[in-house]
């Protein structure tokens, strides 16, 4: 996946097996700076975006799918030995809630093309999926921390702090909520931007 900040592919081998879910090695690729400003100029409304959208699906779909083959050899495993590829893909837009009509969420990254080019099954668009059963599509970490961190009886709160912050609660009860808290790293990436001349 690539985040809200947009500098890299984060890119993890994962084992799963029953209720384990282990790492088995994980790599970050950045993000070509001309890349970089192609998205961020996505985030508004602008001229030709849909040209320019579909065009840099694509580029980010033979990007992603670089980075997953970047990392089957580090880790010296085989195409044949995974048995999907999970890709977030990266967030242009998210609007859960409009004034009228229904809210949407965009991502891009183009999941065929990851597919035809590593040969693996690729899943994808996972935002949309949850909006479509009335959730806001963000965040979609707390089933993740409802499998690897709940405990009954135990009250639980996960911070997770990307370019937008998000907070699980696992209650004692067994119930899970998650909600964004708002800005997170997004604030200080762009401070250091435009006073430091650096980026994150």
């Amino acid at each position: 996946m690539s985040g809200t900040s947009a500098d890299a592919i984060d890119a993890a081998l994962v084992q799963l097996d029953g209720k384990d879910c282990r790492v088995l090695h994980a790599i970050q690729l950045p993000l070509p700076d001309h890349l970089r400003a192609q998205i961020v100029s996505l985030f508004q409304s602008g001229d030709h975006e849909i040209d320019r959208m579909g065009s840099l699906d694509r580029d980010l779909g033979e990007l992603f799918a670089d980075a997953v083959q970047q990392l089957l050899s580090a880790s010296g495993v085989s195409a044949r030995e995974i048995a999907a590829i999970g890709s977030h893909g990266q967030t242009i837009r998210h609007r859960p809630r409009l004034r009228s009509g229904s809210g949407f969420t965009l991502q891009i990254a183009d999941p065929n093309t990851i597919a035809e080019i590593t040969g693996i099954t690729t899943i994808a668009d996972f935002r949309r999926r949850d909006m479509a059963a009335g959730g806001q599509g963000a965040p979609l970490v707390p089933a993740f921390h409802q499998a690897v961190f709940a405990n009954k009886g135990r009250c639980r709160v996960v911070l997770n702090i990307g370019g937008i912050a998000n907070i699980t609660v696992l209650a004692a009860d067994g119930t899970v909520r998650g909600y964004d808290t708002g800005p997170g790293n997004g604030l200080m990436d762009a401070w250091i931007f435009d006073c430091q001349g650096e980026k994150n």
